[in-house]
């Protein structure tokens, strides 16, 4: 999960109306009403169910922000925690008992409304994408830093879900320090962050093995793998033979296993995780890598991305060059967000999964 909480971005609050009946997996849109907009608002922690579709207050951008009159939003594993509050560590940060940020959404994409002071980078209507808390509604204040003009060739889905799963594999193989001939395997490799991790490595030249169900084989070999393991029926860390480096996202194995499958001066960058209890969330391993390289020569790495503006310029840049592309798989319409978080928890998505909040 990649929030920079450095700077908190006003995120609008919910009125209190109550919530149009929705059945478990799909919220009706309510009507307009002036000086607010559409957004999806969660009250509390839990599951898919807490997500409603309701009227809130229009957001006003601040100095070195910008409002963002959003077409779309990227669905990611970062904001699944946030809805859910776990790992519990989360919510030291975004709120004991109830979300700090009510509208959910990280990644953004759609044209600027306006700006905030001093912000000269833009103009009204520029086609922008980038990072912005509380981004699945029609409206989102983004810091000015953490926004790029949308590649040319895309659409607004396409975008929308480029910048913090890219953002993330692009620091995970840059992290690992991946290079042409190189052997490196990486596990989820069909999520957000698989998908460009593996499209990354590949483009560097590297021979990539990639982990995944059986099912997403072929996708994986289309982001440019040359080999697809399916977990279900292969365990890696038995395999014999040695990687010079490992992209472990969002795993569970333990540690010690992943370095032996590992060469003797690789890497191995582990990227979030998700089995290891409610209180960490298995980001202990992550806690743990920086005693672990006391005692052996190859380098374990916990991976916390940086939310670089530069970052998305340079993606924003391949992406136009046609060397990366947006691995959007799935588009929902904001009313379906229950949906798509469902099939994000369910492993039904290959790939992102993009938002559709407006033409």
């Amino acid at each position: 999960m990649t929030v920079d909480t450095r700077h908190e971005t006003r995120a609008a609050g919910a009125n209190t109306a109550p919530e149009a009946s929705a059945s478990p997996r799909t919220a009706p849109r309510p009507a307009r009403m002036p000086g607010t907009m559409t957004a999806v608002v969660q009250h509390r922690y839990g599951g898919s169910e807490v997500l409603g579709i309701e009227q809130v207050d229009r957001p006003t951008p601040g100095p070195g922000e910008v409002l963002v009159r959003v077409r779309a939003a990227g669905l990611d594993r970062g904001t699944w925690h946030l809805m859910a509050g776990l790992p519990y560590l989360t919510r030291l940060m975004f709120g004991f008992r109830k979300p700090k940020y009510p509208i959910p959404g990280l990644d953004v994409a759609g044209n600027v409304a306006a700006l905030g002071e001093g912000v000269d980078e833009f103009a009204i209507g520029d086609r922008v994408f980038g990072i912005a808390i509380s981004s699945f509604a029609e409206y989102a204040v983004a810091p000015v830093a953490k926004l790029q003009r949308m590649p040319r060739g895309i659409d607004f889905d396409a975008a929308a879900v480029v910048p913090i799963s890219g953002l993330t594999g692009l620091q995970a193989v840059e992290a690992a320090g991946v290079t042409a001939g190189q052997r490196v395997l990486i596990t989820g490799a069909s999520g957000g962050v698989g998908s460009y991790a593996v499209q990354v490595a590949a483009a560097a030249g590297a021979e990539v093995t990639a982990v995944a169900s059986a099912g997403k084989a072929e996708y994986v070999r289309s982001l440019g793998a040359t080999r697809a393991i399916d977990y279900r029926t292969t365990d890696v860390t038995t395999l014999d033979e040695r990687f010079d480096a490992i992209i472990d996202i969002n795993g569970n194995a333990k540690v010690r296993r992943m370095q032996r499958i590992l060469a003797p001066e690789g890497a191995l960058v582990m990227v979030g995780g998700e089995k290891g209890g409610k209180l960490t969330g298995g980001f202990q391993r992550q806690l743990s890598a920086p005693l672990r390289n006391l005692f052996t020569r190859q380098t374990i790495r916990g991976l916390m991305s940086i939310e670089s503006g530069d970052d998305i310029a340079r993606l924003a840049g391949v992406i136009e060059q046609g060397s990366l592309r947006a691995p959007v798989s799935e588009v929902y319409p904001l009313r379906d967000v229950r949906r798509a978080m469902d099939d994000l928890v369910e492993g039904r998505l290959s790939g992102k999964a993009s938002i559709h909040v407006a033409d």
